[in-house]
């Protein structure tokens, strides 16, 4: 059997992914940029309302994958936006957590209806099973980087 037709799948498998994940963001980016949102913003927004607790901030910023500090910056733009608060963690009083504003609910309930046009636009002619297959082999993928991938200085895809 010839390898080679498998060797291109498997190349440009990373490729076509990330590729796909810069139009979605991009196509959200527009969609929502009458809100005043980023996918900076949007991110980490939609993570603290789509958590059932307040979330720590060390929390978000992993979920999200990005770092502590960079979080921080985000975090001072929506407090001042009115759009989440910051409270003290019960557990750790120098840990806080973070949770909506009824303004931020609100902008988030914008956000998921925005983003719900978007996906059905997209998904539109993609039935549920063929998700589904996606979405598992995707996630193997996911736990398998997240198990044996370490990523060196200079690995590149």
């Amino acid at each position: 059997m010839d390898e080679t037709p498998k060797l291109n799948i498997r190349q440009l498998f990373g490729h076509r992914l990330g590729y796909a994940s810069r139009q979605w963001r991009r196509a959200v980016d527009e969609r929502l940029q009458p809100f005043g949102l980023t996918e900076a913003t949007w991110l980490p927004l939609l993570h603290v309302a789509r958590n059932k607790m307040p979330l720590r901030q060390k929390d978000l910023a992993e979920s999200v994958g990005i770092e502590c500090s960079t979080l921080v910056r985000l975090i001072d733009a929506l407090d001042q936006a009115g759009l989440i608060k910051r409270l003290p963690d019960d557990d750790d009083r120098r840990a806080r957590t973070l949770s909506l504003t009824p303004r931020g609910h609100m902008l988030v309930e914008e956000v998921e209806a925005a983003t719900a046009i978007i996906r059905q636009q997209i998904f539109a002619g993609i039935s549920d099973d063929e998700l589904a297959i996606a979405l598992n082999v995707i996630d193997r993928i996911c736990n398998r980087l997240n198990r044996t991938w370490k990523p060196e200085p200079g690995d590149a895809a």
